[in-house]
């Protein structure tokens, strides 16, 4: 017999002879044939699911409507029986493939934030999908298996199509968008606060040191454990050095302790930045509760036009940049913080108007104004303050008010309701001079005046009876009046002969006040008395500020166009104990004491708010401090 090779899938053509081979047949080379037979398809499952981009995707979404329609038509029909079918699993079998080693490779890249993101932004992005329906329950296609036929059987597996999802590239547009949404993200704007916080502490941090009143930190050089020995034993010997000084001069400071430096003033830094430069600051004022935050009021005037004021919120932790920008219509002429709602922030402007802003927000709306009121005013509000009145029986009850003197000669109180409205307190009106007509002095017609209310500039409260405030005028008169009762003016104090720009109450002596004015003069007068106890006046310029040392019942400073001023009346009633050009580069137009520190805040025409620090003023004695408990005009008297 002669061996036939069989191989699955082929069949084999076997030539034979009719008798039996020889040997020598047997030797001789036979050749054996082998062909392909056809392919037999036994299973064909097309795939289950097309892309929606793909050609035939409109009648996979045809025939899933009509299965659709034919699966609801099938509810309750007397055609269609569903039954159960079981097919038969094949035997498993057990297959080997050979493949090529899996090469491994490492491979390193950087990467940005940005990479991360657009890689997220990918992986989110996936492609929409139709599915095709299946044939229905219970006709299902049998086929014999293979192994029964004896031919081979090739099986095609079903894939699923889907669509290419290559992520387009953003565009610059898009990326412009993304980048401004993150810089001006909160959480963002709260980081760069945190680092700006740190980097003006780091600039300012002597400066700082001296405002505050504590040591200045001063960060050694330190490299190896030698220098840090070496660095202690150079400190040790300056401590040595500087206790030897101290000693040796120490019996000449008891001998004379009033030798020494004058009064100086030593600048630490100035409030401004590009924002108020050009600007005039016009007025000023501490944060009731919080003692590092100052409001700051700017207007400018060119020629007769009025532009638009800021009001600024200046805070210790940034002198650079302030921490909240309130941007008028108008010439911002007054401001000042509440006491009872410390974040409230009231603006006075040069149009009349009277806003009050939420310092807590961000927003530059202001929170209540004054522009839908009927009685607001009519001329530029030079002054306003929240003062606490007594308004009940009761010993301690006491409100709030926001009083305001304007140009149009009312004195108001605003109500915060829902909308900021206000009732006139008094009405100024203009006096007649009080000029005796000379012998033989023909008798003028009188000459009725333009209005008869005068222009209200300035006022104060008394610092123990709040019922009792003083009203300076355009004409150059005070007016001494209260709040309740039918005689509004209690007195008429006549002695400037130019508008008075500031009033202020001595805190110490509350029977003194200064008043100053554009006639170059500052005055000091007894509540008791209408004629001025003191005449101050140095140089020939208009005194636009003057303030009261918090400290002293006689020192207070001033402010006019060219010079600040330091009167200590304990020393000299005649000249100033320190005078000094603070603004080399605009005029001086208003100032402030700090309240935690013995510095002195100077506002000018360019915008510019400086700190300075007062040295060597001198501190009243007890023998004056006595004296000055009976009143402080008492004491100049003896």
């Amino acid at each position: 017999q002669q061996s036939v090779v069989c191989c699955p899938g082929f069949s084999a053509v076997q030539e034979e002879g009719e008798a039996a081979l020889t040997e020598a047949e047997l030797e001789q080379r036979v050749e054996i044939f082998l062909s392909e037979t056809d392919t037999l398809w036994m299973l064909d499952v097309p795939t289950a699911l097309v892309s929606t981009e793909a050609e035939e995707a409109g009648r996979v979404l045809e025939r899933n409507k009509i299965y659709a329609e034919i699966c609801s038509a099938k509810i309750d029909s007397e055609y269609f029986e569903e039954k159960i079918v079981q097919t038969i699993s094949g035997a498993a079998k057990t297959k080997e493939v050979q493949c090529e080693a899996i090469t491994i490779a490492e491979k390193g890249m950087m990467v940005t934030s940005w990479d991360l993101d657009n890689s997220l932004d990918a992986s989110e992005t996936e492609p929409a999908e139709t599915e095709e329906p299946r044939a229905p329950a219970g006709k299902s296609s049998k086929s014999p298996p293979a192994e029964e036929q004896g031919q081979p059987v090739a099986a095609r597996a079903a894939s699923i199509i889907i669509a290419e999802s290559a992520v387009p590239a953003r565009s610059h547009e898009e990326k412009e968008c993304h980048s401004e949404m993150i810089l001006t993200s909160a959480s963002l704007q709260q980081d760069l606060v945190v680092m700006e916080r740190i980097l003006m502490e780091n600039i300012f941090q002597p400066k700082l040191a001296v405002y505050r009143q504590i040591p200045v930190l001063i960060e050694p050089v330190v490299t190896s454990e030698t220098d840090v020995e070496e660095a202690e034993e150079e400190e040790d010997e300056e401590e040595k050095d500087e206790e030897k000084q101290e000693e040796a001069s120490l019996p000449d400071a008891k001998q004379s302790p009033a030798e020494g430096a004058g009064p100086s003033l030593e600048q630490l830094w100035s409030y401004r930045c590009d924002l108020t430069s050009g600007h005039s600051v016009s007025s000023m004022a501490w944060n009731k509760v919080n003692p590092d935050l100052l409001a700051v009021g700017y207007r400018e005037f060119v020629s007769q036009d009025q532009k638009k004021g800021l009001a600024c919120c200046w805070s210790l932790k940034n002198p650079m940049w302030p921490e909240r920008i309130f941007r008028c219509e108008h010439g911002v002429t007054a401001v000042d913080f509440s006491l009872a709602s410390p974040n409230l922030l009231a603006v006075g402007m040069a149009s009349g108007c009277v806003a009050i802003y939420d310092v807590r927000s961000r927003e530059d709306a202001a929170l209540l104004d004054s522009s839908a009121s009927l009685n607001k005013h009519k001329g530029p509000v030079w002054q306003l303050r929240w003062v606490e009145q007594d308004r009940g029986a009761t010993a301690g009850d006491k409100k709030e008010r926001l009083m305001c003197i304007s140009g149009d000669g009312r004195m108001t109180q605003w109500f915060i309701q829902q909308r900021l409205d206000c009732s006139d307190v008094m009405k100024i009106k203009r006096i007649e001079s009080g000029k005796k007509k000379l012998p033989g002095e023909r008798e003028r017609k009188s000459e009725a005046p333009i209005s008869q209310q005068a222009a209200g500039m300035c006022f104060d409260f008394h610092p123990e009876d709040t019922d009792i405030f003083l009203a300076g005028t355009e004409e150059g008169h005070i007016h001494c009046c209260t709040c309740s009762g039918k005689e509004q003016i209690l007195g008429t104090y006549r002695g400037h002969k130019g508008p008075v720009y500031k009033v202020t109450w001595n805190p110490s002596s509350p029977d003194t006040f200064l008043s100053c004015s554009a006639d170059w003069s500052i005055l000091l007068w007894r509540r008791d008395s209408h004629t001025p106890l003191l005449t101050f006046s140095s140089v020939t310029a208009s005194v636009h500020d003057i303030k009261w040392a918090p400290k002293s019942a006689f020192i207070f400073a001033a402010v006019n166009e060219r010079r600040v001023e330091i009167w200590d009346l304990s020393v000299s009633i005649f000249q100033p104990v320190f005078s000094c050009a603070a603004s080399p580069e605009g005029n001086l137009s208003s100032l402030l004491f700090a309240r935690n520190a013995e510095c002195l805040l100077l506002g000018d025409s360019c915008g510019q708010v400086g700190v300075w620090q007062l040295h060597n003023l001198a501190a009243p004695s007890p023998d004056q401090v006595w004296l000055c408990s009976g009143g402080l005009g008492s004491f100049l008297s003896k």
